[in-house]
Formats: structure tokens, sequence, C-alpha cells
């Protein structure tokens, strides 16, 4: 069985990373690296692909990202939700797909299908190391911005779908949520659809993640550190 590495050495060297079908919530506060760990996460190892659902940043820019973080922007796919807002004519290429904005979960849905389907017909960029079924990452940036266009329900069910076809396909999903803009029902069903739950604070003297979920994990805060993409924890 195809084992993920999360690249946080808590989990990796305890489990050997995480298990196909698996969700991983981040729960980090505004003005924390949580996003970046979520990327970090994301990132697609040899052999893998990303997809990521943009809600915050405009696909070009998120690239650009990647391009500064040296991600493998050929095995990346990108659903964008931003752009269409300000530059409705844009299209779709093979590894960005359009939507009209967050609110469109129908669109979302289908651009991920389609997103899927070109990576199983090898329309991506050729690896030489490709694996089949091909492992796939897929990060949502923000629940926060999707929460922010439709309602708990909504998005619940959404997730529960999406839950669902990642498992079917052996993959991941990664999602992160700012913990302090939302009550506790809320964070309790977003929980209800993940393996393990990692949360983020920011101190003075750095970030820390603590970990829920994995069996065998500390269970106390550790400091990390992100570098050109890389997660490092601090001893």
């Amino acid at each position: 069985m195809y084992i993920y590495q999360t690249g946080i050495s808590l989990i990796d060297d305890i489990k050997g990373g995480i298990s196909p079908g698996s969700n991983v919530l981040i729960l980090a506060p505004s003005m924390s690296s949580g996003e970046k760990l979520g990327y970090a996460i994301m990132r697609p190892h040899e052999g893998e692909f990303a997809l990521v659902l943009t809600t915050v940043m405009r696909s070009v820019d998120l690239m650009d990202f990647f391009s500064s973080e040296e991600f493998n922007r050929d095995a990346i796919g990108v659903i964008d939700s931003v752009t269409k807002l300000s530059t409705p004519d844009v299209s779709d290429t093979t590894q960005i797909k359009y939507v009209s904005s967050p609110s469109d979960l129908t669109g979302i849905g289908i651009k991920f299908s389609s997103l899927v389907e070109s990576i199983f017909n090898g329309e991506f960029p050729p690896s030489d190391h490709a694996l089949f079924p091909p492992p796939i990452r897929f990060y949502i940036d923000s629940l926060t911005t999707l929460l922010m266009y439709r309602k708990l329900e909504v998005l619940y069910q959404f997730l529960h779908v999406m839950t669902s076809k990642l498992k079917k396909m052996e993959a991941i999903g990664i999602y992160i949520l700012n913990n302090e803009s939302f009550d506790e029902r809320t964070l309790s069903l977003m929980k209800q659809l993940m393996n393990v739950v990692i949360e983020v604070k920011s101190e003075q003297h750095g970030d820390f993640l603590r970990i829920r979920g994995v069996p065998g994990a500390p269970q106390e805060w550790v400091q990390f550190k992100i570098h050109k993409g890389t997660l490092e924890m601090v001893a």
C-alpha cells in the first residue's frame, strides 16, 4: 500500500506517513504559518501529483509561489476560484481550471474530476517515476473562505462527497480552517470528516503544531519552520 509522507517527522518516523484515503485538517489562526504548512504537506513527492483549490490567490500568482518554493510545477493542477471574478473570459488549460467564484461548489467538483482524468490519462507532463494508480494530494487552501460563501450544511455535504472520492482514488486531502473564526459546532462538523487534525499556533519566538489522530505521535506542541516549501521541526 502506498503511504504519503507528510514531511512532519512526528508522523513519518512513527507511521511512515499517512494512508491513502486519509484527510488532514489544519486548524490555524490568521497570521500564522498554517497556510504554508498546508502547502508543505501538499507538495508532491517524486511520482506524485497535487491538486489545489485556491480561494485566496490567483493561479498565476500561486504558480509563481510554487516556483519560488521549488515545487515541481509540472505535477500540480489548480482549480482557480479567484481569477474569473476580475477576468471573466479566462480559459482553462490542461493544468489550470477556472470556476466563477468559491461559491460554485458544483463547478469545483466538475473541474476536480477533469483534472483527475487528465492525470490518469497521462496528459500532465510525464514523470520518469510514474506510479499507477497515480498518488494524488488535494489541498483546499481555505475552508474559511468557502464558509463565507456557503452554509455549513452545504459545505459539509460537498466535503463528504469529496472525501469519498479521495478515498476511492487512494488519494489524500488537506484542508485549512481558521479556528478562531467559527464556533465549536462548525469545528466539530469539519473534524468529523477528518482522520488527522493538526493545530497550529504562533508565538513571539515561532510557530508550533500539535497533532491529533495519529496513534503514537507526541501530543505536545512542537515548534516548526518552513524553508523552500519544506517543513522542518525545531529541536
